[in-house]
């Protein structure tokens, strides 16, 4: 006996007057790892739909196994998205429900799904959101953003999605996000996380939420300073290849701080990253010291610290 079986039932007298109209597109959130976080109304929905488009057939056809369900299926992936827009417009035509679903959480976000929603937009058919579980407001749920109450500055986030993989492009874009004060908000594979803990050596002090494999067994939330990632990941050698990470870099402080001695701006920092490939460290720190209200020995200090942390 499959015990999803009364839920699908359940789901459709829960759901019982809710329109839900033919000739229509409906982009379904599902679990991103825990499958008991799957919505009522996402139940029904794939229940009553035409055509189930999906990024993976197999991914989705277990998750129709579970539900006790069969549909047929429509393959709609990264690589064939444009195409297969015409396939689901023709389905539309014909007056089908088609639900689509990716491999894990919202369509169209971070998964494919932009495309198809726009070809059916396009084609003048109704795109239908069924929302579902997020990691990214599932991680900021748990962050304890205190310093964003009633500070314009710090006020919301900023999602960027997955950082570039080339290390030049990665560096800029970190570079570009220095003085956002805004929270941030990233996804990273997993090899290429100690890599992106050294990059992130920029933001100093500034804290970090780091979330692993949400939702799921083994699901871990930390927080620590941006420069402490690094330390973190090499006394967790077990957890920093595994799983799906998710970093929400907290808003810039609304209380003013005192710096800490020894303490360089964000500024002097950039500016000495540019300069010490270049040259020697003490002329690095004083051409800086130069440039900016730092002083030279706090400079020189922090340039020996990071170059102690290359070696």
């Amino acid at each position: 006996m499959n015990p999803w079986g009364d839920l699908v039932q359940a789901a459709a007298h829960i759901c019982e007057g809710q329109t839900l109209p033919r000739g229509a597109l409906y982009m379904v959130g599902t679990p991103i790892g825990n499958l008991a976080d799957l919505s009522v109304r996402a139940i029904h929905v794939l229940a009553v739909c035409d055509t189930l488009a999906c990024e993976d057939t197999r991914q989705s056809q277990r998750l129709l196994q579970a539900l006790g369900l069969r549909k047929p299926m429509l393959a709609v992936h990264q690589h064939n998205e444009a195409e297969a827009a015409h396939a689901v417009v023709e389905r539309l035509a014909a007056g089908e429900r088609v639900a689509y679903v990716t491999d894990a959480g919202t369509p169209g976000i971070s998964d494919p799904g932009a495309r198809l929603c726009a070809g059916v937009l396009a084609a003048g058919y109704a795109a239908i959101p069924i929302p579902g579980p997020s990691s990214v407001t599932t991680l900021l749920s748990v962050s304890a953003w205190k310093e964003a109450v009633n500070d314009a500055r710090g006020q919301g986030f900023v999602f960027a999605g997955f950082l570039p993989a080339k290390g030049t492009e990665r560096q800029l874009a970190l570079q570009a996000w220095l003085e956002e004060p805004r929270g941030v908000v990233w996804l990273e594979a997993p090899h290429r996380m100690a890599t992106l803990a050294q990059e992130l050596k920029i933001m100093g002090k500034r804290r970090l939420t780091l979330g692993r494999e949400l939702t799921k067994q083994h699901e871990q939330v930390v927080e620590l300073a941006a420069d402490e990632l690094s330390v973190w990941l090499t006394q967790h050698p077990d957890q920093a290849e595994r799983g799906e990470w998710i970093l929400a870099l907290h808003p810039f402080s609304t209380q003013p701080s005192q710096p800490e001695e020894g303490a360089i701006s964000a500024q002097a920092q950039r500016l000495m990253q540019l300069l010490m490939p270049e040259m020697a460290l003490k002329s690095a720190a004083r051409i800086t010291a130069e440039l900016t209200p730092d002083r030279r020995n706090d400079l020189y200090a922090w340039g020996l610290k990071q170059q102690n942390h290359q070696t």
